[in-house]
């Protein structure tokens, strides 16, 4: 459609762009920082054209606005002006009474091409006054798009401080906060995930320029003790765990050392350190979440007082707090009510938290008490960081340039220094995420030679500073977390392994200390945006937790039905025992029970059991007793349970035969008894009867016919006289002994 429309208008079809045509202009160097009357000042810096059209008679011209800015408010209140087209912005006047405010360069610019200016202004062709104060100054590029006229293509703008006529009437004690913290990597031991930490630790690497700074200015360094531990292993030797589970040897080593040994130099020339709660937790995820999460922000604060190691005692434990998670109920529920908490622990939080019509004033001091009147704490003395000293410029699109963020620093503070009389003290603190690669904060450090600062750290200025103001907490959506629900599912089944294992052991402090440090690495803040390492993290950590559980487990023997095993017992009346065997293959003392359910049927009855210790390779085999009201199968499962009635691993299934006798089973019962003793009796009356019939007809014989022979054939007598052959003790197994029985 562009193509045809300027075929028909018998133009080139770059002519007629879907888009304003526009060119990147950056401001790299400015100097003098803040200017006196007189100085000329020197601007420079690139052009480069970002548009499809080439722009004949391309200029960079130097601009200024000459409202003098003698307020921080009112350097936070210049204009953006995103919604204005570039040609027509004019709050920038052009300078053009002076050839060297001006440049003009040798050929069009063509697109995708760059081309530096340097441009020497004099102090008369700014034309403003004498007075202290900031102003808005720029430099503005001008060319001629095809078919078109001369056109304002592009802009930047800076801040200019000028000390005028009126003295700066005090020093301002500034207090620089480096953050030096990292998303974690440590899987556990010498396993790492990665090798990003190894990376930024070197020279060139953010963690590594961030720490060189120390050498040279006085800083605040904010640090992650997780992240401490991590390069502490580092120094010690790791390797990478691959996709596959294949190791490789780390590259880092090395570079973990040498920042180490710097990092404690800078602790002996005086730099003050705090400590972020242990893995630079998602404090307001973790709150917002409630229980069992919320737990973990007190434990990351406690792991914090008592992971000093090295550090002790020369470290301050801290809480920093940005955005919504300033809001009162973090503040207050996150910076006391845990183990080891003192009144020399540090509670930073970034003036960005409040809105521009509420926030504090910090012209003079940083220390606050903020009321919270929905935390268990209803005044918690804070320390309130400026987050204007890091706005950068006024064009929201170069504000975080190193050169950018240099002179707001230096306009801020001299408004301030130029402002009152007595202490003024601020503390700069760059926000999370702000600086990826530390120049900006770099260009912060070197802002701390300027004439009118004094460089000190947050502890200087907390002591500067003994009598705080009072001010509100500042408001906050329903959640403001960065974590995201996914994530902190993750956590949850975590800190379940990891309180079941807790439980489990008999001395609950005896658990290893590599499950604690996992399981608050993965509530770190350092994961947003990192969602698949996060996911991997926590993944490798939990089956790392649920196999130590699993070393607590049934060993009977079991009968293998496909992808299922079960262990089958026989319970034979209403009543019944089977055994069941627990065995401890962990390297610590246990507590156990054990809990049997049906899984399918509602007249199994289990009596309860008491708990056992077992030590390390130890068994129990305890007898469960139990009854069912009806026969059959009974499906159930047997589990292994702490102290605390949690399961521990997975259950194991049970099949159960039920066998009993119901009414009419005991009534043929009753009938085979009476039938067998009744049979037994009429024998023995039979037995009876006979001998005692041939006892008579003996003793008559016997006296009637005295002339008879009486030598008798003692086989006569026997049974195989009759033809009937003699069992073996056929009296004993007929029930009767002899004639007397």
């Amino acid at each position: 459609m562009v193509a045809a429309s300027a075929a028909t208008l018998g133009a080139p079809a770059e002519a007629a762009p879907a888009d304003e045509p526009a060119v990147q202009v950056s401001i790299d160097q400015f100097g003098p920082t803040a200017p006196k009357p007189g100085q000329q000042v020197v601007i420079k810096g690139r052009v480069t054209n970002t548009s499809s059209v080439t722009f004949e008679e391309p200029q960079a011209l130097a601009c200024i606005d000459r409202t003098r800015l003698a307020s921080t408010a009112a350097l936070d209140a210049i204009s953006a002006e995103q919604n204005i087209p570039m040609n027509d912005r004019d709050s920038c006047g052009n300078l053009t009474n002076d050839e060297q405010t001006f440049q003009p360069f040798d050929k069009p610019l063509a697109p995708k091409e760059s081309v530096e200016f340097t441009l020497t202004v004099p102090w008369k062709e700014w034309r403003i006054d004498d007075h202290t104060g900031v102003y808005v100054i720029g430099v503005a590029f001008r060319g001629q798009p095809p078919n078109s006229s001369r056109i304002m293509a592009g802009r930047a703008r800076t801040l200019m401080p000028v000390l005028g006529k009126e003295p700066l009437t005090r020093p301002v004690n500034t207090a620089l906060v480096v953050p030096l913290r990292h998303r974690p990597t440590q899987l556990g031991g010498k396993n790492f995930a990665n090798e990003s930490l190894a990376t930024s630790l070197a020279p060139t690497g953010p963690l590594g320029r961030l720490l060189a700074l120390g050498k040279q200015h006085q800083v605040t360094w904010l640090v992650d003790p997780a992240m401490l531990d991590e390069v502490r292993q580092l120094a010690k030797g790791y390797v990478v765990v691959g996709e596959n589970g294949q190791t490789t040897p780390g590259a880092g080593q090395a570079a973990a050392a040498t920042w180490l040994q710097e990092f404690d130099a800078s602790r002996t020339r005086g730099s003050q350190v705090v400590l972020l709660p242990y893995g630079d937790p998602d404090v307001a995820g973790l709150l917002d979440s409630g229980e069992p999460l919320k737990k973990l922000v007190a434990q990351a604060r406690t792991k914090t007082e008592r992971s000093g190691g090295e550090l002790a005692p020369g470290f301050t434990n801290g809480l920093s707090l940005e955005g919504g998670a300033a809001a009162g109920r973090y503040l207050a529920a996150a910076s006391g009510g845990f183990t080891g908490a003192t009144a020399e622990d540090l509670n930073l939080v970034s003036s960005s938290s409040w809105s521009a019509s509420t926030r504090p004033v910090l012209t003079s001091t940083p220390v606050y008490d903020v009321l919270t009147p929905e935390g268990p704490d209803q005044i918690v003395r804070t320390v309130i960081a400026n987050s204007s000293l890091t706005n950068g410029g006024p064009d929201p699109e170069t504000a975080e340039s190193p050169l950018q963020v240099r002179q707001r620093f230096a306009a801020v503070t001299a408004l301030i220094a130029a402002g009152g009389k007595g202490t003024a003290s601020v503390v700069v603190a760059p926000p999370r995420g702000w600086d990826s690669d530390g120049r900006a904060t770099a260009a912060l450090a070197g802002s701390l030679s300027l004439p009118w600062i004094k460089a000190t750290d947050v502890a200087g200025v907390v002591g500067a500073n003994p009598r705080p103001l009072t001010t509100k907490a500042p408001a906050a959506a329903k959640t403001n977390g960065v974590l995201t629900e996914t994530q902190l599912d993750s956590i949850r089944q975590l800190d379940d392994a990891t309180t079941t294992m807790q439980n489990l052991l008999v001395d609950g402090n005896a658990l290893p200390e590599v499950m604690t440090q996992a399981l608050l690495r993965s509530t770190s803040s350092g994961w947003s945006g990192y969602p698949e390492e996060a996911r991997h993290f926590t993944a490798i950590e939990l089956g790392s937790a649920n196999q130590q559980l699993g070393k607590v487990h049934l060993v009977n023997a079991s009968v293998d039905r496909g992808l299922r095993k079960e262990i089958k017992v026989n319970l034979a009346g209403s009543k019944g025992t089977f055994p069941l065997t627990i065995t401890n293959d962990t390297d610590w003392s246990v507590r156990v029970g054990i809990v049997v359910s049906s899984a399918n049927r509602s007249d199994l009855k289990i009596k309860d059991l008491p708990t056992a210790v077992l030590a390390p390779g130890q068994k129990w085999t305890p007898r469960i007793t139990a009854s069912a009201e009806q026969n059959g199968l009974i499906r159930a499962n047997a589990q292994v349970t702490n102290a605390d009635g949690r399961p521990v691993g997975k259950p194991q299934e049970l099949l159960i035969q039920a066998s009993q006798y119901g009414s009419v089973g005991w009534i043929l019962v009753g009938a085979a008894c009476a039938l067998l003793f009744g049979t037994s009796f009429v024998r023995i009356y039979r037995r009876v009867r006979t001998e005692r019939r041939n006892t008579a007809a003996a003793t008559t014989g016997g006296t009637t016919d005295s002339t008879t022979d009486t030598t008798l054939d003692p086989a006569h007598d026997r049974p195989e006289a009759n033809g009937v052959p003699e069992a073996p003790d056929a009296s004993l197994k007929e029930g009767v002994g002899s004639k007397d029985g």
